[in-house]
């Protein structure tokens, strides 16, 4: 009875691994519908290694706007390589005065990196309304939490330049001042909810694009 026991405990220890398929990576096939849970897998053959770069984030953005600010996303739909992997990321330049108005990302949290110029950047906390607001230079970081409203400004007299990464592909965008302004709210409920008076929302939605 010993003897059968050390063989097949001999025979499992030294048997070969039931072979696992393992899914490295899914690069995107931007020609195929895009489902619930991401796009569908390039065909893993057609893969090549330039899939797996991006140069969108060095091309430099116009800033010659209301905000003179510009922001090159790198999501999935610019760099399919993303597809899977819960991250995404985005360049972001700003002239001298430029600002990018206070906004949330309800599905990320956003980790910021300087790489040229100076920041004056801060979000709001949702349990207080307290503000943490830090001017940051070339080099430095900074986070700012899911969902709460921040903002980046530049308030010196040369560009400035920075990354921004999130954990998730979908980090989601809504600007304060854009879902206020920038739509057909009538203005007697915008002054209201907001205790602006009427010639100051009719003033924004006029630069806004807004109406009502």
């Amino acid at each position: 009875m010993l003897h059968i026991i050390l063989f097949l405990t001999l025979s499992l220890l030294f048997s070969p691994p039931a072979k696992a398929t393992v899914q490295d990576f899914c690069v995107a096939d931007l020609t195929a519908p895009e489902t619930p849970s991401g796009y569908h897998c390039k065909d893993p053959k057609k893969v090549t290694a330039n899939d797996f770069a991006y140069s969108g984030l060095g091309v430099a953005g116009n800033t010659s706007n209301i905000i003179s600010a510009s922001v090159s996303p790198a999501f999935v739909s610019q760099f399919p390589a993303l597809n899977g992997l819960g991250l995404s990321g985005l360049r972001l330049d700003l002239a001298p005065g430029g600002v990018i108005p206070l906004h949330t990302h309800p599905g990320a949290n956003e980790m910021l990196v300087v790489l040229h110029g100076k920041l004056t950047v801060g979000f709001i906390s949702s349990a207080s309304n307290v503000p943490y607001v830090k001017s940051i230079k070339k080099g430095d970081t900074f986070v700012f939490p899911q969902g709460l409203l921040h903002f980046q400004l530049n308030d010196h007299k040369t560009h400035a330049l920075a990354l921004a990464f999130f954990n998730s592909p979908f980090p989601g965008l809504q600007i304060l001042d854009f879902a206020l302004f920038a739509n057909n709210l009538a203005s007697a409920l915008v002054e209201k909810t907001t205790f602006l008076d009427d010639a100051q929302v009719k003033k924004l939605k006029a630069a806004l694009g807004g109406t009502n």
